[in-house]
């Protein structure tokens, strides 16, 4: 049974329909929406701790400085001070008023923070034991993860992994030479890896903590309504017709069937027309070497027949 004081996390590799998810599930009300806290560059009045890090690996062992941020972070304190320290434009003040708003008005309805963040992905025990999230996990095709990045031209930093002593010791000592050896401007190659090591972590991961939630980005891309009202349902949330409305009216055929380069993180999105999208911005040859890259771990997720 949910509690009514319990945070919820949703994570999974970025590009995998993280804000998506994340914002349907905002519809049940209750939850106060907080963006990306362990991005690098995360806003300090959301959570003021240092992220030096993308994806950075959260354990006891170094929960120092994360811990107390995050923990006002879930009591929706916002820290305002450390914020009006980072202010550089009229925009940043804008958002910290936004901010500040959302995190006010949420404490004193004594709303849930829901925690958007993919960069927490191989954090997930941490946030579930430590911080008693209810976690759901995105996972994603990896011809739709890499087919995004490389339209995007987003070369992920794989150095970022390899800077992680704990992360390595745990779960990546086997991928350092492949981590050390890719090119720099091999978005393909990257951005394949990333998909493999994440994934086989996060496969590793449910394995132990069965309470964790795990959902497919295709599942929901091809029938929003039940997929969604089944992670409701998992969740212990309220599946109304107000919710139902927003995810047709978000998925619905009458939206764009790819996002422009300018609106990555919109969610009005033809859901069923965007599921094949990858096979047309990749060529059979990168297909091809995707599959090569991602063997042993991309069959834990998905079938021959959905390449």
């Amino acid at each position: 049974m949910t509690n009514k004081f319990q945070p919820l996390l949703v994570t999974g590799i970025h590009r995998s329909g993280t804000t998506w998810i994340g914002k349907m599930l905002a519809v049940t009300g209750g939850l106060t929406y907080a963006n990306e806290p362990l991005s690098v560059i995360h806003r300090q009045g959301v959570l003021g701790a240092e992220v030096r890090h993308w994806y950075p690996y959260v354990t006891e062992e170094n929960e120092t400085p994360y811990l107390p941020a995050f923990q006002d972070l879930i009591k929706l304190r916002y820290g305002l001070f450390r914020e009006i320290g980072t202010l550089r434009s009229r925009h940043d003040f804008m958002r910290m008023g936004r901010d500040f708003f959302l995190f006010t008005s949420g404490r004193l309805r004594g709303e849930r923070v829901l925690l958007k963040d993919p960069f927490a992905s191989f954090s997930m025990p941490w946030f579930a034991d430590r911080l008693n999230c209810q976690v759901v996990v995105s996972i994603r095709h990896p011809g739709g993860f890499v087919s995004s990045l490389k339209r995007l031209n987003w070369p992920f930093q794989l150095e970022d992994l390899l800077a992680q002593p704990l992360l390595m010791r745990d779960f990546l000592e086997q991928d350092r030479t492949d981590l050390e050896s890719a090119a720099a401007d091999d978005v393909i190659g990257r951005a394949s890896l990333l998909w493999k090591v994440l994934y086989r972590t996060v496969h590793q991961t449910l394995q132990r903590n069965p309470r964790l939630i795990s959902v497919r980005h295709e599942d929901l891309s091809r029938d929003p309504v039940q997929g969604f009202k089944g992670l409701y349902q998992k969740l212990g949330y309220d599946f109304t017709p107000e919710v139902e409305h927003v995810i047709l009216n978000t998925s619905s055929s009458e939206n764009p069937t790819k996002l422009a380069k300018n609106k990555t993180h919109s969610v009005k999105l033809d859901s069923r027309a965007n599921l094949d999208n990858w096979k047309k911005i990749l060529t059979p040859e990168e297909v091809t070497r995707i599959r090569k890259i991602t063997d042993g771990v991309s069959q834990l997720f998905y079938s021959d027949n959905e390449w």
